[in-house]
């Protein structure tokens, strides 16, 4: 099968076809470009889909602790990989499939041009033979009527009596004269028509054939590439299903992940107080100078007296019971003890931990420096060792202070953890007691008349005191030092202390290291100023004397 034997007269229809197929070629560079642009527009809302649903930098008590929130927040880093593979399939079809549609395309079309013009040079000489030999024709034509016309005056005349030699020889001089042009026409007409059906021939059976044949082989070739551009579309997809299989995959583990009651275990943890419930409030007898009245012609004995403690009254415990309202307000203090025995004990475990690690960064550079001492020994022209005690001095003192802050915390620690079990031991014996107190109470709900059952209402006062010296409001803490502002600051932040310069304040805490020294005014407003905004001056017997200011 063969354009150029099965379609040698098509050359309009070939010429239209080609046209179609690069058109539809651009065509289909069209629907790559739009669906490229697509996948890049579904990455990018993707992406900022995450952005605004994940959060950027959570704040140590603010990162995620429910397993819900941690299955999410995994869900949106499994999508936001998912939109980098959609910007993958982007790029591939981009790289792969459009750049190679359009550079092809454009040599395509240079490609048909050359032959179409081949196609049309050709075709133009064979039209030019075919004039030449037409012309030659009508030349042969008309001399032969010339020739003819010669011969019958010749003839008329050669038959006339009345004719003169003269005019007899003159006819058959032009009769001779046209035969003779006729005879050159007819020899150039027969040249012409041989050349002309050479040409054709060659131009039918040589020249179309091979132009078809270059037009066939080039829209074959625009086939293929089409088949290729379906198949890598594909294979661009193809190639990113694995990554997004194990996105899904995470996806799925992320929701297996959450547990019910591991989140229902952090809601306590976060929240429990460590506070005991409020015990039953006491009974206030105000009618115990009351006597029955006679019934039934007896008189009845008066019921046992009932002891009420009263620091018990309904007043004084009512307000005993913030825990479990609003909290009285004040600054946070540097034990916790502005929280919960429980919240108190965590944040106590949690400082630990950190001091520990810090602590354990500090002693391995103090092992790291005294290496390099003995290696700048053995080795001076490495480095000057004298350079290296200052630093290993500062290492220690630094190992020293995080001791003693772990030391000051455990103890901290320590007697929360004591004052949480006995808060345990105590509940559990004012369980048993108001137990035992129920079965002492008779169906009726009132108490019996035996002088060995009389029920006595007296909490112990050492719970009550050790109560309000817990949750009563922090006093002030004593100064150190004097400061003075060298530079003025906003105090914009929760926690910090704004300032003008030339402001003198009292230091009461020191800076631990982050570049912030608690101070407080002549006012008593209390907080923080950046470390390098003041000029210090700490007292010598600070830590013997306890003034407050």
């Amino acid at each position: 099968m063969s354009w150029g034997n099965e379609l040698w007269d098509q050359f309009d229809n070939l010429e239209k076809h080609t046209q179609w197929g690069i058109d539809f070629l651009d065509k289909y560079a069209k629907f790559v470009k739009e669906r490229l642009e697509i996948e890049q527009n579904y990455a990018k809302q993707l992406r900022n889909l995450v952005k605004k649903y994940c959060p950027k930098r959570p704040a140590k008590d603010d990162e995620p602790r429910f397993t819900s929130c941690v299955a999410f927040f995994n869900i949106l880093n499994e999508l936001n990989d998912y939109a980098g593979q959609r910007e993958v399939v982007a790029e591939e079809i981009g790289h792969k499939v459009f750049s190679e549609i359009m550079r092809y395309s454009y040599e395509l079309k240079a490609e048909r041009k050359s032959h179409l013009q081949e196609g049309r040079k050709a075709q133009q000489y064979l039209d030019i033979c075919l004039k030449q030999m037409d012309n030659s024709k009508r030349k042969f034509e008309r001399e032969c009527r010339e020739a003819e016309k010669a011969q019958q005056t010749y003839e008329r005349l050669d038959s006339d009596t009345n004719a003169t030699k003269s005019d007899v020889e003159k006819a058959k001089q032009q009769l001779n004269l046209r035969t003779h042009m006729a005879d050159e026409s007819k020899n150039e007409y027969a040249a012409q028509l041989q050349n002309y059906n050479a040409e054709q021939h060659k131009h039918f059976y040589i020249v179309i054939p091979q132009v078809y044949k270059h037009l066939q082989e080039m829209d074959e070739r625009r086939t293929v590439k089409l088949s290729e551009c379906y198949k890598g579309f594909a294979d661009a997809e193809r190639k990113v299903i694995p990554i997004i299989s194990k996105c899904l995959e995470g996806m799925v583990h992320a929701a297996k992940s959450v547990d019910e009651r591991r989140d229902s275990q952090i809601v306590v943890d976060c929240f429990k107080s460590g506070f005991e419930p409020p015990g039953d409030y006491p009974f206030e007898d105000y009618s115990q100078h009351i006597y029955r009245a006679v019934s039934d012609g007896t008189i009845s004995t008066p019921k046992q007296e009932m002891r009420v403690d009263p620091k018990m009254t309904v007043g004084k415990a009512k307000g005993k019971l913030w825990p479990f309202g609003k909290k009285p307000k004040g600054q946070a203090s540097e034990d916790f003890s502005h929280l919960p025995p429980e919240q108190r004990r965590k944040k106590l475990q949690q400082r630990i931990d950190e001091l520990n690690r810090e602590l354990q960064k500090e002693i391995d550079q103090k092992e790291a420096l005294n290496k390099m001492k003995d290696v700048y020994e053995k080795n001076p022209q490495m480095g000057d060792p004298s350079s290296l005690p200052p630093r290993i001095a500062e290492t220690m003192s630094n190992i020293e202070k995080l001791r003693m802050e772990i030391h000051k915390n455990e103890s901290w620690l320590s007697e929360v953890e004591g004052k949480v079990g006995q808060r345990s031991e105590r509940r559990h014996s004012a369980d048993t007691n108001h137990l035992a107190a129920q079965g002492r109470e008779s169906p009726e709900g009132s108490y019996t008349e035996d002088a060995n059952q009389e029920v006595r209402v007296q909490p112990p006062s050492h719970a009550h005191s050790e109560f309000d010296d817990e949750f009563d409001d922090d006093e002030p803490l004593p100064a150190i030092g004097h400061c003075k502002a060298i530079y003025p600051f906003d105090g914009n932040n929760e926690g910090t202390l704004a300032m003008k310069e030339g402001d003198v304040m009292y230091i009461i805490e020191e800076d631990k290291g982050d570049g912030w020294t608690r101070a407080r005014k002549q006012n008593g407003e209390e907080g923080y100023v950046p470390t390098s905004y003041i000029e210090v001056t700490l007292e010598k017997n600070s830590k013997g004397a306890v003034t407050y200011i």
